[in-house]
């Protein structure tokens, strides 16, 4: 007798054990949560971040009207001073695992660079520079007229929210960083983060995003200081899927894939691979490296395309600067940057301002020198390598287009998209 029941409970943990690995690994599935874990290897980055939409679900972003950007490019051949001493910037490349990086100058390929297995039609990762596509499309929004006002509350638009700490919080508030909600933003899986679960459960457990991101609470009035949390943005892609009344991805292709001529086709993750599946709204972008700088382009020119103005008159000056005090750099907890509108500002700001993804992705915006210098990478380190990776993009900006030899001091340039217009005075009063 005793010894049936002991095969029968081997059986049983025997089946448990099997059916656990079959859930974990998933063979029947592209999708798994054996895959998902498998993000976590450091030294796998750079490929990993090439690939993503093959190891998570994703909605498809086609490019449906391609218009290739001029090209003229010649050798970064540039040494810059770091720590005392002058640096090639081959050694930053490596050092800092660079997959990816494209340099325009008004709206003209310059330069490029390619490693780790990647070239032009690479679709490179976002991570959280998809949060400044976000607030780029709640600014279209507002312009067509679909958001009335970023005063708004969130629930206005975004009904999943109303009766939540987020419900009544305000879109600028939002787009600040400025939401006073209790969340930790820790990237390392060493320390307390709040911000990992919210990533891996929505993939390993198929979570739905929208109800993970509702149950945060807030533990202090908006407006009162600068707290960058991934929930803010994808609250605001909610607003956004809600404006229209549509998918995000079908947004992003109509409103920035077609409308600016993007030559790549592009994706979004999103937490299943079913009907009822979610948009990671925080990050999760996969585009070439030349799509991305085609966007910061886009912002260069101060949201005008083709001769269109296709967001409101003032935006891009708004969202590139601090919008309140707390907001400038050395008075965000995040030393080195101040913050705008879903953009980064960097110390000694100067019409320089970015999109900033973990990692290493980057999407710089030099207005005063017409530049704009996309960069992807797979770095550990990227959060040390910060104030390295700004001396950079400065000193590539300045090779590329120097003040002080015929370089345009008075705002955007041209190139094959059309004229930016002046960078004048003018706010987003909506």
């Amino acid at each position: 007798m005793l010894k049936r029941i002991v095969i029968g409970v081997v059986a049983l943990a025997v089946a448990a054990a099997v059916a656990a690995a079959g859930w974990y690994y998933r063979p029947w599935s592209p999708f798994s949560p054996a895959s998902v874990r498998a993000l976590d290897d450091p030294a796998a980055y750079p490929e990993t971040f090439q690939r993503m939409d093959e190891i998570l679900p994703s909605s498809p972003i086609a490019a449906p009207a391609p218009s290739p950007l001029e090209r003229a490019p010649a050798p970064l051949e540039i040494a810059y001073e770091w720590l005392g001493e002058d640096k090639a910037l081959d050694a930053y490349l490596e050092e800092g695992r660079v997959t990816g990086l494209t340099v325009l100058r008004d709206g003209v390929v310059v330069a490029q660079d390619f490693r780790h297995g990647a070239g032009p039609d690479t679709r490179f990762t976002s991570w959280s520079v998809a949060k400044s596509v976000v607030a780029v499309l709640i600014a279209r929004a507002v312009e067509l007229g679909l958001i009335e006002s970023l005063d708004d509350p969130a629930e206005r638009y975004a009904p999943q929210f109303a009766g939540t700490d987020y419900g009544a919080v305000s879109l600028r508030h939002l787009l600040m960083m400025s939401a006073g909600v209790d969340f930790n933003e820790e990237y390392s899986p060493e320390r307390p983060s709040d911000v990992r679960p919210l990533f891996f459960n929505a993939f390993i457990l198929g979570r739905d995003v929208d109800a993970m991101v509702g149950e945060i609470r807030s533990n202090r009035a908006p407006g009162e200081d600068n707290h960058y949390v991934s929930p803010n943005s994808h609250v605001l892609s909610a607003v956004v899927r809600g404006a229209w009344d549509a998918p995000l991805a079908q947004i992003v292709e109509r409103e920035l894939w077609a409308a600016l001529g993007m030559t790549g086709a592009a994706s979004w993750l999103q937490n299943r691979a079913d009907g009822r599946a979610i948009p990671i709204g925080y990050c999760c972008l996969q585009a070439t490296s030349e799509d991305y700088a085609r966007f910061g382009q886009f912002l260069l020119q101060d949201g005008v395309w083709n001769g269109e103005a296709r967001l409101p008159e003032g935006f891009v000056n708004q969202a590139g600067v601090p919008n309140a005090p707390f907001q400038e750099p050395g008075a965000t907890p995040y030393p080195g940057r101040g913050y705008g509108l879903h953009f980064w500002v960097p110390e000694n700001y100067d019409g320089e301002f970015y999109a900033a993804g973990v990692f290493g992705q980057y999407i710089w915006i030099d207005r005063r020198r017409g530049v704009v210098i996309a960069q992807n990478a797979g770095d550990p380190v990227w959060d040390v390598r910060y104030p390295e990776a700004v001396t950079v993009f400065r000193a590539i900006a300045e090779h590329v287009a120097p003040l002080d030899a015929g370089g345009d001091d008075g705002g955007p340039g041209t190139g094959e998209a059309g004229d930016g217009g002046d960078e004048g005075e003018g706010g987003l009063e909506p």
